[in-house]
């Protein structure tokens, strides 16, 4: 695997991850960036930059674990979907109509269990290119050791 750009350490090291999900954002089409803790029947958002800089909607804040792109991320260890509401796997699933682009990898704990995930989302179908989500990956391997401490 490649290695990490230096903006992205740099920018964790001095302003944490914050300025990170905000670099990751600026690259990409998607709204949303966000790192979300798995709790038992909850995700719940740990950070979130939204490119639109609004207020973040409690409902993508805190959101059911099974209402959740989450189960995808813990049972394939990475999901990506431009489009859900075209997206087979989301046949019955309760999101499908509401987060229709999701490309999201997992956070592990100390422990190495998936604790959290790091995404791109956004409420209309857009495309992120292969770079795009290696960035991602290689970035949430960082992003977990800076967070072990929450991530637990």
């Amino acid at each position: 695997m490649k290695r990490m750009p230096k903006t992205i350490e740099t920018l964790l090291a001095d302003q944490g991850a914050q300025a990170v999900l905000a670099y990751l954002n600026a690259r990409v089409p998607h709204r949303y960036t966000g790192i979300y803790k798995i709790r038992s029947d909850l995700v719940t958002s740990l950070y979130l930059h939204d490119k639109q800089g609004e207020l973040i909607p409690e409902n993508i804040a805190i959101v059911p674990f099974e209402a959740s792109i989450c189960p995808f991320v813990l049972r394939d260890g990475w999901f990506r979907t431009d489009d859900s509401s075209a997206d087979e796997r989301f046949a019955t699933h309760p999101g499908r109509d509401y987060t229709i682009s999701y490309h999201g990898v997992p956070l592990l704990n100390p422990a190495g269990a998936v604790a959290g995930t790091l995404c791109h989302f956004n409420f209309t179908a857009v495309p992120l290119p292969d770079d795009e989500f290696e960035l991602l990956h290689r970035a949430a391997l960082s992003l977990q050791v800076k967070l072990a401490g929450v991530l637990g």
